[in-house]
């Protein structure tokens, strides 16, 4: 049976590993503390960055995703996550005396440092002066610089457990930032997961692909639509924090899925429309 290894098993690889199974993989996944994997997988409780942890590991490994988030938002974190742990991931399967015939790495569209709306896409330029930006590009060369690595550079998740932006809205505590927009580019987990399986299952993917939804939505635009959906009163506008994080209050850009769909995948979820509705339900009442 072929093997898949799932470096950082969280939210995303939750839903990836169902996916590889029902593919043909006997799937394999490293996550820092224990947790229940349903049938077909197999969890190893380690750290990515000890070459301890890959001793459990069967071989050979026929496709292998890193997916690892930073344990911080500081320099080191994303060093430690998205460079040194990378690396010992690859490191440690190519030494294997058959290497994996696919890796991916899902980076992040915070890679791009524009600010004024622009769409961009797999070639525009990226932000390397930013540490988040710098350690994420570092990663990304070291697997495209392996026999058939490939990057994927995902939008912002979301999905079922991550409601807080339907909550705020709900209850009335979130505030839209004014005037001109500010672009937001998301992904729903399962398509985030859709999109790894495409790729990997792909004869000749590309080096890099956009894994964001088909529309950009304006912060904007996405607070009144929620709050029309719930049939509550829209946030007011203001300059004062909205609540994301601040990179992204910085950052304004619109991420251009065009390979992504020209390699065949298609959407669950293209907008935000069918994701957010998928979601109303779920959002916490109170």
């Amino acid at each position: 049976m072929k093997r898949a290894l799932i470096g950082g098993y969280g939210f995303v690889g939750e839903a990836l590993a169902p996916l590889l199974v029902e593919h043909g993989f006997d799937v394999w996944a490293i996550r820092r503390r224990p947790c229940a994997t349903p049938p077909g997988v197999t969890l190893v409780t380690g750290c990515l960055t000890d070459p301890a942890t890959y001793d459990a590991l069967p071989g050979p490994i026929d496709c292998a995703v890193y997916m690892a988030s930073a344990g911080g938002h500081d320099d080191r974190a994303y060093r430690d996550a998205y460079v040194d742990g990378l690396g010992a991931f690859l490191t440690r399967l190519h030494e294997k005396a058959r290497p994996p015939r696919r890796v991916l790495f899902t980076s992040s569209t915070g890679v791009y440092g524009q600010t004024g709306g622009e769409w961009v896409d797999e070639d525009s330029p990226v932000d390397t002066d930013y540490f988040a930006g710098e350690h994420l590009i570092e990663g990304e060369r070291l697997v495209q610089g392996r026999p058939n690595g490939t990057v994927m550079r995902l939008g912002g998740l979301y999905g079922p457990g991550r409601t807080r932006l339907i909550d705020m809205v709900r209850r009335g505590e979130a505030v839209t930032p004014p005037p001109p927009p500010r672009y937001i580019n998301l992904i729903h987990r399962d398509d985030a997961a859709g999109v790894i399986a495409h790729a990997l299952a792909l004869d000749a993917p590309q080096t890099c692909y956009l894994g964001v939804d088909c529309e950009p939505v304006s912060r904007q635009d996405l607070y009144g639509w929620t709050a029309r959906a719930l049939g509550v009163p829209e946030p007011l506008e203001t300059a004062e924090d909205d609540g994301w994080p601040s990179r992204r209050r910085t950052t304004n850009k619109r991420c251009d899925n065009r390979r992504l769909l020209a390699s065949g995948y298609r959407f669950r979820h293209p907008t935000f429309r069918e994701g957010y509705a998928a979601l109303l339900t779920l959002a916490d009442p109170g």
